[in-house]
C-alpha cells in the first residue's frame, strides 16, 4: 500500500501520518529526513544531492524523487509507506510516476486535509516552545499551567520565527501555489480523497481509516 499525505502547514498531516503507519504497519517518509539521510550517509544520490544544497540551490525535482525511489526498496517498505507532504508540485508527481514502475510499485491512494485558513493560521502563529527543554505547546490547545512558563522545567515559553503571523501567511500562499495544482492532478487520476481536517484528531483518523480499509 502506497498512500501520498497532501494539506497545507498545521493540518495535523505528521499526527495523522503516525496513526496510519501504526495501524497500518507502514512505513513514514518525509523527504527532508531521507534527504538529510542520504547526504549524511554519502550515498551516490547523497552526494549529487549535496552538490547542490552546498551552493545553496534547491535539490532538482528528479534527484528527489530518485532518493525518494530508493528509500521505497528498502526492507521495512516491504508492507507499503506514506509519503508525507510528497509530492510537492506537479512536476515532482510526474517525475514520481515514471519511476515507481521500476521497483513494482504504484499509488494507491492520495489523502488531503482540508482545513479552513484561519484555523492553519490559529494552530500555527499559537505554537510556543520551551527555550530550555524544547517541549511544545499551544495558547488554545494545550496551553501550560502558568503563560509562557514550562510546566515541565520552569523555562520560558518562546514562539518560532516559523510561526509568526507574516511568516505563516507566507507559507501558506507557498502551499497554494505549489501544492493545490497537485490536487487537481490526483483527481483526473481518480486517486484523490478529501479529508474534513477542522475536526478533532481522531475525528480525522476516522474518516482517514474509513477510506483505507476500502483499499
Amino acid at each position: 500500500m502506497l498512500i501520498i499525505l497532501l494539506g497545507p502547514p498545521g493540518a495535523g498531516k505528521g499526527t495523522e501520518a503516525e496513526k496510519i503507519t501504526q495501524k497500518y504497519n507502514l512505513a513514514y517518509i518525509s523527504t527532508g529526513d531521507i534527504l538529510r539521510k542520504a547526504v549524511k550517509e554519502e550515498t551516490q544520490l547523497g552526494r549529487k544531492a549535496r552538490d547542490y544544497m552546498d551552493q545553496g540551490q534547491l535539490v532538482p525535482d528528479n534527484l528527489v524523487v530518485e532518493i525518494v525511489r530508493e528509500r521505497l526498496t528498502e526492507p521495512d517498505c516491504a508492507n507499503g509507506a506514506i509519503l508525507d507532504g510528497f509530492p510537492r508540485t506537479v512536476d515532482q508527481a510526474i517525475f514520481l510516476d515514471q519511476v515507481l514502475p521500476e521497483i513494482g510499485a504504484e499509488i494507491d491512494q492520495v489523502l488531503l486535509i482540508e482545513v479552513e485558513e484561519n484555523e492553519l493560521i490559529e494552530r500555527l502563529t499559537g505554537r510556543r516552545v520551551c527555550s530550555d527543554c524544547g517541549v511544545n505547546y499551544h495558547v488554545k490547545y494545550k496551553p501550560p499551567q502558568v503563560r509562557n512558563v514550562c510546566d515541565q522545567c520552569g523555562g520560558d515559553l518562546y514562539q518560532r520565527e516559523d510561526d509568526s503571523l507574516k511568516t505563516v501567511k507566507e507559507r501558506l500562499e507557498v502551499y497554494k501555489k505549489q501544492t493545490e495544482p497537485l490536487v487537481d492532478f490526483y483527481k483526473e487520476k481518480k486517486l484523490l480523497k478529501a479529508i474534513d481536517g477542522n475536526q478533532d484528531i481522531d475525528e480525522v483518523f476516522e474518516q482517514i481509516d474509513s477510506i483505507l480499509k476500502q483499499l
